[in-house]
């Protein structure tokens, strides 16, 4: 779908909001703010709702900025900070209709408590605002509502869940042809019992495989208050609460899981009626739903931009070169996940936690978990619709019938793929299989309700969960030094494994006698020990090749579950993985830390890992033509839960705060870079003690 600029509208030039005078306040005394040596707020308050006014204050002061676009994005404005590339996610947002689902399912928020709660995270935001008007990126966007946060929650969940992606194929008119893969950043998580281990501890790897900068990287923070809330890990800006992490009883990790959560519909179109179709026998009208926004051109100068779409029974509807396509997808069935996460957060128990799960307001991700008594529990969460078996769910859908529009009928959570406290004493997920998250004997059995759940059927395995079990298979019990030795693995297994790429092991091993051109670059990967640590001088020359390899299958729509890789494609991308090592650096054999870098501002170091290893690591060429360190290993929080209650380290990627020049900017780098974690703690006491600086955050004062 084209965006046309409508040429009659004019010019519209919109001055900035006369200034307006800082408002009075005072200080939120009953509200501490406590920054250890590392910059991480720990926030300590009377109340949860206080706790949340603390956290939204100290987000607003660390990255203001990417917490201000995830609300203008959610109203529909980013065009008016970006440009085009903020118009199209505008009309995104608004073709969701995310604005309107909130509104249709606001009286399903009844925990007043919460409600509290939220209502507080978006008074810290407004009077950080208030306080900082040079700091705004649009004028107007302040007050916040409860609603904005709402919306950001639901647009984080549809990046989540995957379900964008049908939305973006329909708009791209390429729905038959199935769509390509995104960058497979995926996440590591991993839970091991005290059964296994030698110290008599409860493991808990927290280790998700995000971003490393924008509005989906992890903000690290602990929150304490009187009300029982105590925990410390990751959330995104705008987060109200933790997303995942650790308090004083249990932790979990998320990582993204497979299923299907959106589904495609073609619609049949009367053959005469222009904008009818046909439903159970009947011709019905589709609904016209045009949307307005704005696109920044120069300066204060914007133009108004006009798409329009449809609305069918099924939801938001497009007319393509193909014909009619409706989307329907689980993000839009209601708005509780905020809720959910912040009763995850408060669980002091097993039983309280997978109550937390029942709420079933999370759409996605798998879930690996641990507490102080030992249970460890692996789901692949999912909110999935009791679907019509009579269909394929997997392809577009008939647009026609009652029979494919499925509705309020969900399956239990006890349905979904998990397991308790397994005989092997660990679960894993590193988004493989949930029918392979323990061992072997272990692993949740694939029914017939995967037909329409739409998982990852038993066997479809990755790199990573390879490796997980070829480490594993080598240990009846671990240390804790062996178990962080496993989580920061930089080795690819000894079969190179895809869900995307049938047969990728043929990149080690193709004949190089036969391609005389690339010998030299087919004879180092044939020997290669598969490591991708910052010394080796062959995993350049893999990860050069193998990122080849995936962009040009995504050009052609290849990289799909299934793809068998053939001969050609390996010979292609080695010739452009070897062409561009000998133009830019003379030779093959080079130290990955001198090409791939971890890079902000002034600070370049090298940094190891490659795709889909355990250690993971994407990159991508930046600006200056620097190899840079993109998504993969980001924030990691590890646990041990013993007798004597819980121990953490953890580290993020670059620092607690985002603004360059700051000195929490990128202090935590040289300790990611070397695979090092600091140590924390959930103990108000010390942090107080050891605390460089604690003060109140402000409050508007009415007049």
């Amino acid at each position: 779908m084209n965006f046309r600029l409508p040429l009659l509208l004019g010019l519209s030039l919109l001055l900035n909001a006369c200034q307006q005078p800082i408002p009075a306040s005072e200080t939120y005394d009953s509200i501490q703010i406590a920054r250890d040596q590392w910059g991480v707020p720990h926030i300590f308050a009377p109340t949860d709702a206080e706790v949340a006014y603390g956290l939204a204050w100290t987000q607003c002061e660390d990255d203001f900025v990417t917490m201000q676009e995830q609300m203008i994005a959610g109203r529909g404005r980013l065009g008016e900070v970006k440009g085009k590339d903020g118009l199209t996610i505008d009309f995104g947002v608004q073709f969701m209709g995310l604005s309107e689902i909130v509104d249709k399912h606001a009286h399903q928020l009844t925990n007043q408590h919460f409600k509290k709660y939220l209502a507080s995270f978006i008074a810290g935001a407004n009077a950080y605002a208030s306080l900082h008007p040079e700091e705004l990126l649009l004028p107007d966007l302040f007050p916040l509502k409860e609603k904005d946060a709402l919306i950001g929650y639901l647009l984080g969940n549809v990046e989540i869940s995957g379900a964008g992606k049908d939305l973006v194929s329909i708009l791209e008119g390429r729905v038959a042809e199935g769509f390509s893969s995104d960058l497979p950043t995926g996440s590591n998580a991993i839970a091991i019992s005290n059964r296994k281990t030698t110290d008599d501890y409860t493991y808990l790897a927290i280790n998700s495989h995000q971003p490393l900068e924008g509005w989906y990287s992890w903000y690290e923070a602990h929150l304490v208050s009187e009300e029982g809330l105590n925990i410390l890990g990751g959330t995104f800006p705008g987060g109200s609460c933790i997303f995942h992490g650790v308090n004083e009883n249990l932790g979990w990790a998320h990582t993204v899981n497979h299923a299907d959560f959106s589904d495609v519909y073609e619609l049949v179109m009367h053959p005469d009626k222009e904008g009818m179709y046909r439903f159970d026998g009947e011709w019905l009208p589709l609904i016209e739903k045009p949307y307005w926004a704005w696109m920044k051109l120069l300066g204060p100068i914007k133009i108004p931009i006009r798409q329009t779409i449809y609305e069918s029974k099924y939801g938001p509807t497009f007319e393509t070169d193909k014909g009619f396509f409706a989307w329907r997808f689980l993000v839009a069935q209601g708005i509780g996940a905020a809720e959910q996460w912040f009763a995850m957060n408060k669980a002091s128990n097993f039983k309280e936690f997978k109550a937390a799960l029942a709420m079933q307001e999370i759409v996605s991700t798998n879930i690996v978990y641990a507490d102080k008594e030992d249970n460890i529990y692996y789901i692949s969460n999912a909110k999935l619709p009791i679907r019509n078996t009579a269909y394929d769910w997997k392809g577009t859908l008939p647009g026609d019938t009652s029979a494919t529009l499925w509705k309020d009928a969900y399956f239990p959570i006890d349905s979904l793929p998990q397991v308790l406290n397994p005989q092997s004493g660990y679960v894993f997920n590193t988004n493989n299989t949930p029918f392979s998250s323990s061992g072997l004997a272990d692993n949740p059995i694939e029914d017939d309700d995967n037909k329409t759940m739409g998982y990852q059927a038993t066997g479809v395995e990755n790199n990573r969960s390879t490796r997980f079990m070829e480490l594993m298979s080598e240990h009846d019990s671990l240390d804790y030094a062996t178990f962080k030795k496993i989580k920061y693995d930089t080795h690819y297994p000894s079969k190179l494994t895809s869900p995307y790429m049938g047969n990728l092991e043929l990149m080690l091993q193709l004949p190089s006698d036969k391609y005389p051109a690339i010998k030299d670059a087919i004879d180092l990967l044939n020997k290669w020990n598969r490591d991708t640590e910052v010394n080796n001088t062959t995993a350049a020359l893999f990860i050069l090749s193998l990122n080849a390899l995936i962009e040009q299958l995504k050009e052609d729509y290849l990289y799909n579950n299934g793809y068998a890789l053939t001969e050609a494609d390996c010979v292609q991308a080695i010739t452009i993985g070897r062409a561009k090592l000998m133009e830019e650096h003379g030779k093959l054999e080079i130290p990955l830390g001198t090409i791939q870098r971890h890079i902000r501002g002034e600070v370049s170091l090298p940094l190891g890992g490659g795709p889909d290893v355990l250690a993971a690591m994407y990159s991508t060429n930046d600006e200056e033509g620097r190899f840079k360190g993109v998504a993969g290993e980001s924030y990691i929080l590890l646990a041990k839960f013993g007798k004597e209650g819980v121990e953490l380290e953890s580290v993020n990627a670059y620092g607690t705060c985002a603004e360059l020049g700051e000195p929490h900017n990128t202090d935590q780098m040289q300790l990611f870079v070397d695979q090092e974690l600091k140590p924390m703690t959930l103990d108000k006491e010390l942090i107080l003690e050891k605390a460089v600086r604690v003060y109140s955050p402000r409050k508007i004062v009415s007049h």
